[in-house]
C-alpha cells in the first residue's frame, strides 16, 4: 500500500477534479503490475495497473488507495476491470465518499465473490487527498495560506522592499505549492504593487497541463484577483500571459460595467460576488469557487487578504517561510493584516505544525 501511495501522489497537481489514485497488483508476493491516475479522462490506476499485469492479475491481490469506482464516467466502471482479469482480493485504503461510489465499488466486489479489505493506511490515504476529502464534504476548496516574512514576522521593510525575503529553495518550493493547486489568489494591492504573473516557474520547466509525464513539468494554476472596485489595468501582466490557465478577477456589483467589459475583451473573466463591507465577500467566493470545481486555492497575499481568510476562519492548512533576516520597524507590514483577534482564547490553534529547512530559509507548516 506504501508503493501505491507514493505512485498516486506522482498525480499531484495533474488530475483534478479526481483524486489522486495509486495501484499495485501482487501475486506470491510479488508486484506484477502497477499503475496510477494520470490526468483526468485518463485511464484509472486499477485499470493502468492491472494492463501492466497482464495475466498475472489473475488469482492476485490488488492494492488501491481509494475505494474503486462502480459508476460510468468520463472512464468505465473500476470494478468490471477488476472482476474482468480474476483478481481475488482487493485492499482499499479508504473508502469514497462520493455519493455514486461510497460502499457501492467495495460491496459490488464481494457480491462477486472478491474478498475485500478495507482501512490499510487510511490516515496516510486521506492526507494525500486532503483538499479532495474537503471539497467533496463541504462544496468550498481546501484553503492553504502561503507568506514569505522575516524571523520578526515581516513581510517587507520599513520602506516597502519585499522582493527577495527567501532564497531560491524556498521559492522553488513555493512554486511546487503553485503547481499543486487548482487555483491562487491575490488582492488588488498586491497585483497594482508587484505586476505579478502567478505563474509556475521551476527551474529549467515550462508550465504545461498536456504533458504526457506528469511531475516532470509544473502546471499553472487558475489565477485570480480579488478587486471589488475593478482597478486592474488593462496592461496587467496577467492578462497577456501565454498560459493555458485563465485569470478570473473577483468583483462587486459595484464595479463600473465598463471596465468589466474592458477587462473580458482581454481574455478574462470577471466574477461578479457578493459584497461584505465593501469587499468581496470571501465565504461567497468559496462557495463560487467549489461550484466551478475548483478544490484547492493558494491564498499568496498581501498581508490584508491573508488577515481577511483567518479572520473568516476559512484556512485548513498554512505555509510561512522564514528567512533569516530581522528587520523591524513599526511601520513594516507584518504578515497578516485584517482585524485579528482581541482575546487569547480566540487565537488560531496550529496542529501538526512541521519545521524544515530550505536553503538558508525555514518553513513551518501545520493545519488550523
Amino acid at each position: 500500500m506504501k508503493q501505491a501511495l507514493k505512485l498516486a501522489a506522482r498525480g499531484e497537481g495533474w488530475v483534478s477534479p479526481n483524486p489522486m489514485v495509486g495501484a499495485v497488483v501482487v501475486r506470491d508476493g510479488r508486484v506484477v503490475g502497477k499503475g496510477f491516475h494520470r490526468r483526468a479522462g485518463l485511464p484509472h490506476a486499477e485499470v493502468e495497473a492491472l494492463a501492466a499485469a497482464k495475466d498475472a492479475a489473475r488469482g492476485a491481490d490488488l492494492y488501491v488507495t481509494l475505494e474503486p469506482c462502480n459508476h460510468q464516467g468520463r472512464t468505465p466502471p473500476c470494478t468490471q476491470a477488476i472482476l474482468a482479469a480474476g483478481i481475488r482480493r482487493v485492499i482499499i485504503a479508504t473508502a469514497d465518499p462520493n455519493p455514486q461510489v461510497t460502499g457501492g465499488g467495495a460491496e459490488f466486489l464481494r457480491s462477486r465473490g472478491v474478498t475485500v479489505e478495507l482501512g490499510l493506511l487510511e490516515a496516510e490515504a486521506r492526507r494525500l487527498n486532503e483538499a479532495w476529502f474537503h471539497w467533496t464534504a463541504t462544496g468550498r476548496p481546501w484553503v492553504l495560506a502561503k507568506a514569505a516574512c522575516s524571523l520578526d514576522g515581516k513581510i517587507a521593510t520599513a520602506g516597502g522592499e519585499s522582493q527577495w525575503l527567501t532564497g531560491e529553495a524556498a521559492r522553488a518550493f513555493g512554486h511546487r505549492l503553485r503547481h499543486r493547486v487548482d487555483a491562487i489568489v491575490v488582492g488588488i494591492e498586491t497585483a497594482l504593487a508587484d505586476d505579478p504573473q502567478l505563474t509556475t516557474r521551476w527551474p529549467g520547466r515550462k508550465a504545461k497541463t498536456q504533458n504526457p509525464e506528469p511531475g516532470s513539468r509544473g502546471k499553472d494554476p487558475i489565477r485570480i484577483v480579488l478587486d471589488s472596485r475593478l482597478r486592474l489595468p488593462l496592461s496587467a501582466r496577467l492578462l497577456h500571459l501565454h498560459s493555458p490557465a485563465p485569470t478570473w478577477v473577483a468583483t462587486t456589483g459595484q464595479a463600473p460595467p465598463e471596465k468589466r467589459r474592458a477587462l473580458e475583451d482581454q481574455g478574462a473573466q470577471v466574477l461578479v460576488v457578493p459584497e461584505e463591507a465593501g469587499r468581496v465577500s470571501l465565504p461567497a467566493l468559496l462557495d463560487l469557487l467549489g461550484s466551478r470545481q475548483v478544490q484547492s486555492l493558494l491564498v499568496e497575499g498581501g498581508a490584508e487578504v491573508l488577515g481577511a481568510f483567518f479572520d473568516h476562519k476559512l484556512v485548513q492548512q498554512f505555509n510561512f517561510f522564514y528567512a533569516p533576516k530581522i528587520l523591524g520597524g513599526r511601520t513594516a507590514k507584518g504578515v497578516l493584516g485584517g482585524q485579528g483577534v482581541i482575546h487569547l482564547e480566540d487565537a488560531h490553534i496550529a496542529r501538526d505544525l512541521s519545521i524544515r529547512r530550505l536553503g538558508s530559509d525555514l518553513l513551518v507548516s501545520g493545519y488550523l
